[in-house]
Order: structure tokens, then C-alpha cells, then sequence
């Protein structure tokens, strides 16, 4: 059993998955799409790395303000974690995510990646802290 961590945004979503026995979290990919409400190929792809990657629980950012209200993007992820235990049958956990962003891109420019080459990891590295905060909190 593996568990997914989801990142979701507005052009992106950035997906983790967790190793088999459900304690550590790796970057996976990051999904993209030109529109923010085009949605079906995001879900298309999520399900197959359901499959691929035997899932049994998917753990999805809450992005709220800092002073814990939901925003509206904290709204869409609602709905899209409603869409997608719809489609998908399993549970979806929603996780607080306020500062992953900031720790990925701190954790890439650590790292030294070029500015312009951060672009294309910080969401699958915010999906990882996501899913590696879920986990933690389970151990």
C-alpha cells in the first residue's frame, strides 16, 4: 500500500508518493494543464498512478491563510479532493500545506537550482512535504 501526496494548483498539480511501508515521501511529477478548470487529463493521470503505484489513500493541501481561514484556493482544493474521491473511490485526506511552498523553494535554492529550473520542481517538492508532514504525523 502506498499512499499519494497531491499539490494542487492552478496551472499544476505536484504528486509524492509514499514508500511501501508509508515513511518517507518522494517527488513523483508534476502534472500540467493550461487551464486551470481543464481537469480532465490531471484526473486521467492521477488514477493511473493510482493503479500504477497501488494507492490506497491520497493526501491533498489545504492551502489556508495564514491566520486558518479558507480562502478560495483553499475552496478548490475541496472541491477538487471531493472530484477526485468521487472518481476514485478512496479517501481523501486534506492536510494543511501553508509554508510547503516556501520550504520547496527554500529547499531548492539550498540545493542550488537555477531560478529558472525551480519552476518545474516546487510542486512536486510542496506535494512531498505535504505528503511527508501526513506521514510523520502518523508515526
Amino acid at each position: 500500500m502506498r499512499i499519494m501526496g497531491l499539490d494542487y494548483g492552478s496551472k499544476t498539480i505536484g504528486v509524492a508518493l509514499s514508500d511501501p511501508l508509508c515513511i518517507t515521501a518522494q517527488a513523483v511529477e508534476t502534472i500540467w494543464r493550461k487551464e486551470e478548470n481543464k481537469l480532465r487529463k490531471s484526473c486521467a493521470r492521477i488514477e493511473e498512478l493510482i493503479r500504477e503505484n497501488d494507492v490506497e489513500l491520497i493526501v491533498l493541501g489545504l492551502p489556508k491563510h495564514m491566520n486558518n481561514d479558507i480562502g478560495e484556493r483553499a475552496e478548490k482544493a475541496l472541491e477538487f479532493g471531493k472530484m477526485l474521491e468521487r472518481r476514485t473511490g478512496l479517501e481523501v485526506v486534506m492536510w494543511d500545506e501553508r509554508l510547503t511552498t516556501v520550504e520547496a523553494e527554500r529547499t531548492l535554492i539550498e540545493n542550488k537550482v537555477r531560478r529558472e529550473d525551480r519552476k518545474q520542481y516546487i510542486d512536486k517538492i510542496a506535494a512531498v512535504f505535504i505528503l511527508q508532514g501526513y506521514l510523520d504525523s502518523k508515526h
